[in-house]
């Protein structure tokens, strides 16, 4: 009973440890895709595990250990910050695939790609064609960035000399029932809210999801859909 107490604990402490650690450098990491910070994500789950289950090992031997590692990760995180050649060190460097239409098979060789390898990357970026790209670079997440012939590239507003207005992020309003926005903004009160719902013979309660759109539009979606047979029932 005392053993399944311990690892109880153990596992408690270590998740605490985990959300803190996540909280804190999370957002780096995930945004960093490169071996480093692969590799880092590993151990930090690797140890945690340990911390959490393994009661062969001493928890605070493994906790020091821990923490050297995120101290050490931080420390190279605000130098690297300061120094570029820190960064490509540690990051690494992107790999130029294709320069001007053309395949530079040299640096797929050094990087162990083949053909078949860069075609697949070339299809899940909806190229079918090779011919096509000007340009084509392996970043350090492993994701291949492209940059299609101008003849190829997706005709916009701007070639076809038509205005555009800027657009703002959806605001969310009401949430399973509840009015989650504050009434920060003077057009998009409490009260207009909740008008608008009355406007389509609903009350707050009644909506699901409701948010204001980029272009400023109010979409509602109530609990009752009045859809008499669903495509897909669970």
């Amino acid at each position: 009973m005392e053993g399944i107490l311990i690892t109880l604990l153990r596992t408690v402490i270590s998740f605490v440890i985990l959300a803190i650690v996540t909280f804190t450098i999370g957002k780096h990491i995930n945004s960093h895709k490169n071996h480093y910070s692969f590799a880092l994500s590993v151990t930090i789950g690797s140890s945690i595990a340990n911390m959490g289950f393994d009661t062969n090992l001493r928890f605070v031997e493994m906790f020091v250990s821990f923490c050297a590692l995120i101290g050490l990760y931080y420390a190279s995180m605000v130098l690297s910050s300061n120094s570029r050649k820190l960064r490509r060190w540690i990051s690494g460097r992107p790999t130029v695939f294709i320069e001007n239409g053309k395949i530079l098979d040299h640096n797929m060789q050094k990087t162990k790609f083949s053909l078949d390898d860069l075609n697949q990357l070339l299809r899940e970026k909806e190229v079918f064609d090779i011919t096509q790209v000007e340009y084509a670079v392996l970043e350090v997440s492993g994701q291949l960035s492209i940059l299609k012939k101008e003849a190829f590239q997706p005709t916009t507003k701007s070639d076809l000399s038509l205005s555009s207005t800027p657009s703002a992020l959806p605001v969310e309003v009401i949430m399973e029932g509840k009015i989650i926005m504050k009434d920060t903004d003077p057009t998009y009160t409490k009260d207009w809210i909740r008008q608008q719902c009355r406007n389509r013979g609903l009350e707050v309660s009644d909506v699901f999801f409701a948010v204001i759109n980029s272009k400023g539009n109010l979409f509602i979606d109530a609990y009752d859909d009045h859809i008499v047979s669903p495509t897909d029932i669970e």
